[in-house]
């Protein structure tokens, strides 16, 4: 018996001692996700993480499991550059972004049914889909210590044609991921009755 209690003593310190990752809390990550418009050119971001992030956006909801969003990654400085000259006024708000992510999404899977139409939205499920998945995507970059900007103005054309996109996808968001250069501002939020309506 005094075995097993020395034996407790031993891993109850051991465990102390090295608790691992601690991950910020749910809220945390919620208030302090912001969407920075200037990037600490310093601090890189790997390969490695990358995956790890993007892993996160498969736990997504979707329409009958279709995971129909996809990424494409410029980490390359030859596709950052590229894509930066693809993104409107954006450009130089996130010129020191050391990633830039291309979302898309495939047509014709989540609202449909045998190539159907499931109801009047269509494809706009694809894209709901994808907001859902992109959603995953930004506030797992925060817990990781990231930050990010997601912007709609971009040349779809050009990023098509620049990153092998197929015609099958539709081109929906460009989203800068890097560090935040500065403690950005957290606008005002309407009142809660503005916005929701309970019946």
């Amino acid at each position: 018996m005094k075995k097993l209690i020395l034996l407790a003593i031993v891993l109850l310190v051991a465990c102390s001692r090295n608790p691992g990752p601690v991950s910020p809390a749910f809220d945390e990550v919620l208030v302090s996700r912001r969407s920075v418009r200037s990037y600490d050119p310093s601090k890189k971001i790997s390969e490695a993480e990358i995956r790890e992030l993007l892993l996160s956006t498969q736990e997504a909801p979707s329409w009958a499991n279709q995971e129909p969003a996809r990424y494409y990654v410029a980490l390359s400085d030859e596709k950052r550059t590229a894509l930066l000259g693809m993104i409107g006024g954006n450009k130089d708000r996130v010129a020191e972004a050391p990633v830039l992510i291309v979302s898309t999404f495939e047509k014709g899977k989540s609202g449909f049914f045998r190539g159907e139409p499931s109801n009047e939205i269509g494809d706009g499920w694809g894209a709901y889909d994808t907001g859902l998945s992109n959603a995953y995507l930004i506030l797992k970059a925060r817990a990781m210590g990231f930050d990010t900007l997601i912007m709609g103005m971009r040349d779809s054309e050009a990023i098509r044609s620049s990153f092998g996109i197929p015609e099958s996808e539709t081109v929906m968001a460009v989203i800068a991921l890097g560090y935040r250069a500065g403690e950005p501002r957290r606008p005002d939020r309407r009142p809660l009755d503005e916005v929701v309506t309970i019946l």
